[in-house]
């Protein structure tokens, strides 16, 4: 029998109990190797392939079963939402680390997308903070207004409505305000305080005359998350996504009329 008060293991390796409170365990060294490799895989096929594809190549990918994988993430939204939370702490971080560098609003912004696409963090972005599409819009509506409202300068794309036989309706395209995310959601995978931090650099940049004002916080996020194609040469990869953020930062900086 353990004595009062002693500190063990009960029940199952992954907990530990000292008085009422409990706390995980350390991982055995080779649990917490397979752990390193199931994450590093994840991160490597969501970002190539997207959050849509399945445990079995993640699996595959860290040379593990895929019973491994389930024993610590017991369903596909756990490891998702994991990956998510940490490749968003890192963008929010780089955009920090901008903020409180550079002194320059553009240099600062330029700063985040390049560090942030370098990482490939943006392909990991939760799902939740890029809902863009096309919207379909009646054609007597304007940019500018819409129910008798002003134009919100913070619109990005939205969906465009289908039918049940897979055809699209018709419709005007333009740039609408985005589905509302629910404000527990976003506070959950870490993206609110993303989005207030890449905010402050967007705000500056405009501030200071330095960024179109039309470029709005989903804008950038969608840099981060297009900007660095995922391809076989790892050298290859680093100079397209080089060139075509420099293409991307042309388009969004502002010109003098």
């Amino acid at each position: 029998m353990m004595p009062t008060g002693a500190t063990g293991a009960v029940g199952t390796a992954n907990t530990a109990v000292t008085g009422d409170t409990q706390r995980p365990a350390p991982l055995r060294v080779d649990a917490q190797r397979n752990l390193e490799h199931v994450l590093r895989a994840a991160r490597e096929v969501f970002g190539e392939l997207g959050y849509g594809a399945p445990m079995e190549d993640v699996a595959r990918r860290a040379r593990v079963g895929v019973g491994t994988v389930y024993r610590r993430f017991p369903s596909k939204d756990v490891l998702v939402r994991r990956i998510a939370e940490e490749e968003t702490a890192r963008l929010t971080e780089q955009a920090r680390t901008a903020l409180g560098q550079e002194d320059e609003p553009w240099s600062a912004l330029a700063r985040f997308l390049r560090t942030s696409v370098a990482s490939g963090a943006g392909r990991l972005l939760p799902p939740q903070v890029l809902r863009v599409g096309v919207d379909v819009v009646d054609a007597h509506e304007t940019a500018e207004t819409r129910h008798g409202q002003p134009a919100d300068p913070a619109r990005v794309p939205q969906q465009r409505h289908s039918f049940t036989d897979g055809t699209q309706e018709p419709a005007d395209l333009r740039v609408v305000a985005p589905r509302p995310v629910p404000a527990a959601e976003l506070e959950h995978a870490g993206a609110a305080d993303l989005l207030d931090v890449v905010g402050q650099l967007v705000r500056r940049a405009r501030e200071a005359g330095q960024l179109r004002r039309d470029v709005t916080v989903g804008d950038v996020l969608l840099v981060i998350a297009t900007a660095a194609p995922s391809l076989p040469d790892a050298a290859q990869q680093s100079a397209a996504a080089a060139r075509l953020l420099d293409i991307m930062l042309e388009g969004l900086r502002s010109r003098p009329a």
